[in-house]
């Protein structure tokens, strides 16, 4: 608390140690920092954070400073009440979170923004988008529960869903996915493909479009590999939409803790390239450090 007390009321401030400190802390030590500078100094570590750094470098340090629920929170306000609704943020944290991380992020939300995460969603989304996301927001999926006995009966009603497409199917699609465990979806996945003679993805693929069908895909994805699903999260934001800085820097701080290992080899595998080289190529500055202090890399990487 002390170093960071120097390092940002001085002159000029000391970017470098900022790094040092905070992406080299576990987030419950960065809560006890925080408390300690609140002691020492009687300000704010965040918006001290927020007074003296600008842009993502800015976002990052920042981001560092939230509880992982407060931060999904956070992310989620600004996904649904910016001047634009930010689907993909929404689609990434909601289709990913267990029952526990959800609970604990609507929490959160009432408590920073005094108001109900699903009134929200109910109003800033629509259509089946919506429906979707409102039902992953329940929290309610199953945990730990497979019945291999009905894996092919709701594989059929998924099949059914895709030759369909009526309102009624999107609705039984998307409460199989948003409720059934992952435990029995992969064996439902399994199932679809011996009905339908191809993979599920596809399928969704061909049938849905939007963000209705983006979510669907992430769910889907989430179930089979999550590190992968955010490994691929992660090579889109750096490659095709010219760096979107908002999903590298939400993918990076929200995992930093969970399973970014995991996500930087699934990263390497799939891509040829490691996470810690396409971040090098793409940022700059004392973001780039910032994120190459969080994201790390083996000796082969720098």
């Amino acid at each position: 608390a002390q170093l960071l007390g120097g390092a940002l009321q001085g002159i000029s401030c000391e970017k470098d140690v900022l790094i040092d400190i905070l992406t080299q802390r576990c987030n419950s030590q960065r809560l006890m920092i925080a408390e300690a500078y609140r002691d020492m100094y009687g300000r704010d570590l965040i918006t001290d954070l927020k007074e003296n750094l600008s842009h993502h470098f800015k976002e990052v340090m920042v981001g560092l400073m939230y509880p992982p629920a407060s931060y999904d929170a956070h992310e989620l306000w600004h996904a649904l009440k910016g001047v634009d609704t930010e689907e993909n943020c929404l689609i990434d944290i909601l289709a990913s979170r267990t029952n526990m991380e959800i609970f604990q992020m609507k929490e959160a939300y009432l408590m920073q923004y005094n108001n109900d995460l699903q009134q929200d969603i109910d109003s800033e989304t629509s259509g089946h988008f919506r429906d979707t996301l409102m039902n992953l927001a329940q929290g309610t999926r199953m945990e730990g529960y497979a019945d291999p006995s009905t894996a092919a009966q709701d594989a059929m009603v998924l099949w059914e869903a895709c030759q369909q497409k009526t309102g009624e199917h999107k609705n039984l699609l998307q409460m199989i996915l948003c409720n059934k465990s992952y435990q029995q979806l992969w064996m439902v996945f399994q199932e679809f493909q011996n009905i339908a003679g191809q993979d599920i993805i596809d399928a969704i693929k061909e049938c849905y479009d939007g963000y209705f069908q983006e979510l669907l895909v992430a769910i889907v994805l989430c179930v089979r590999d999550k590190p992968s699903y955010f490994a691929y999260r992660l090579y889109n934001a750096i490659h095709d939409l010219g760096f979107h800085n908002k999903t590298v820097i939400r993918i990076l701080i929200a995992r930093s803790e969970i399973d970014l290992m995991n996500i930087r080899q699934r990263y390497k595998e799939r891509y040829g390239k490691s996470l810690f080289h396409d971040i090098k190529h793409f940022a700059s500055g004392h973001y780039e450090s910032a994120l190459l202090a969080i994201c790390a890399g083996d000796a082969e990487d720098y």
